[in-house]
């Protein structure tokens, strides 16, 4: 109940920042009725005349999409046909490879492979090691698409020299960005690790911009934070737990944490003070946020004493969120203006 309660105030949520509204009618021991309305915009140009200009590495490059999902792949066939590409569509990885090996008897290999990871009977990744196993098409750019991160994975992808890692949803700038790479943006022998999200949003970035990592395990709210987060600038890594925020935080850089407080695995009170013992003594102390969906009595003095630095309740409000998001934006920038002054007088 609680877990309706709250997916109702998102939904409520989205449809006022579109400009709509929404109400119910409920009758005892009938049922209820939810209703929204929204104004909406006509389509300029109707859904798969859509044409964006493609970029040559881009147009004409033949693309396999090995997925179980048919809406993933009819979504990633808009996508790739926009850009002027040419995708072959195949619902399971043994039909991946079936396909795989026909073009390449035919002479007509796939330029890229997109995979997704988590498949019945033949997942992405033991798809991948008998694409390596079979001479003909060992060579294959293989990139991997998953809904839910796992520990090891990124060794797993290196082992097997995967090209590139998603997580789902993809948006169609990072996708396009990734392809280029993959295709034409590297010369050859260039590509010496795996492109992941946040390798393509970890380099420079602006003084306003910050790198977020957020730990939630609802992917509703995983897509609202984002969303959120994005419009604003900000780069985001997501991950579904406590336990997988504590792992990443001792490979990578962030300029602050979203922590929901109850995951599986390892919440929130508990990751954040494993982050905390982690951090050295008079070193960089890392700001973590707390999200949670209720507002008890007593929780905020319970993040306080757990290490953290603020609270949010959810849904996220708009302007409560840009408090917390210029407070660490202006650190930021106070901070590079300093660095920027030491450098000067050395």
């Amino acid at each position: 109940m609680e877990e309706r309660g709250l997916g109702l105030s998102i939904s409520t949520h989205l449809v006022r920042m579109m400009g709509g509204e929404m109400w119910l009618e409920s009758e005892p021991e009938v049922g209820t009725k939810f209703h929204f309305k929204t104004p909406l915009i006509p389509a300029t140009n109707p859904v798969g005349t859509y044409s964006e200009s493609a970029s040559d590495v881009l147009s004409g490059s033949k693309v396999l999409i090995v997925d179980d999902n048919a809406t993933n792949r009819q979504i990633l066939e808009l996508m790739l046909k926009r850009w002027g590409m040419i995708p072959t569509l195949v619902s399971g990885a043994m039909a991946g490879i079936l396909e795989l090996r026909a073009a390449s008897a035919a002479g007509r290999g796939f330029n890229l492979v997109i995979c997704d990871l988590l498949m019945p009977e033949m997942d992405g990744f033991s798809f991948t090691e008998q694409v390596r196993n079979t001479p003909e098409i060992s060579k294959a750019k293989i990139m991997l698409l998953s809904s839910a991160g796992r520990r090891g994975d990124a060794k797993r992808c290196e082992e097997l020299g995967i090209s590139a890692y998603l997580m789902k949803p993809v948006r169609q700038l990072e996708l396009k960005t990734v392809i280029s790479r993959l295709l034409g943006g590297e010369a050859p022998g260039e590509l010496q690790s795996v492109i992941t999200r946040f390798a393509i949003k970890n380099g420079p970035t602006s003084p306003t911009s910050l790198r977020i990592l957020v730990a939630e395990d609802n992917a509703v709210n995983q897509k609202l934070i984002v969303r959120l987060l994005e419009k604003r600038g900000h780069f985001v890594h997501v991950v579904p737990n406590g336990r997988e925020a504590v792992d990443i935080l001792k490979e990578r850089e962030f300029d602050l944490v979203l922590m929901d407080m109850q995951m599986q695995v390892m919440d929130g009170f508990e990751a954040t003070i494993e982050i905390r013992k982690c951090e050295k003594p008079g070193g960089i102390h890392l700001p973590i946020v707390a999200l949670t969906a209720y507002a008890m009595k007593g929780d905020r003095d319970r993040c306080l004493t757990a290490g953290m630095d603020g609270y949010l309740t959810k849904p996220i409000r708009g302007n409560e969120l840009d408090e917390i998001l210029n407070q660490y934006v202006s650190l930021r920038v106070a901070e590079l203006q300093t660095s920027q002054k030491e450098k000067i007088s050395t």
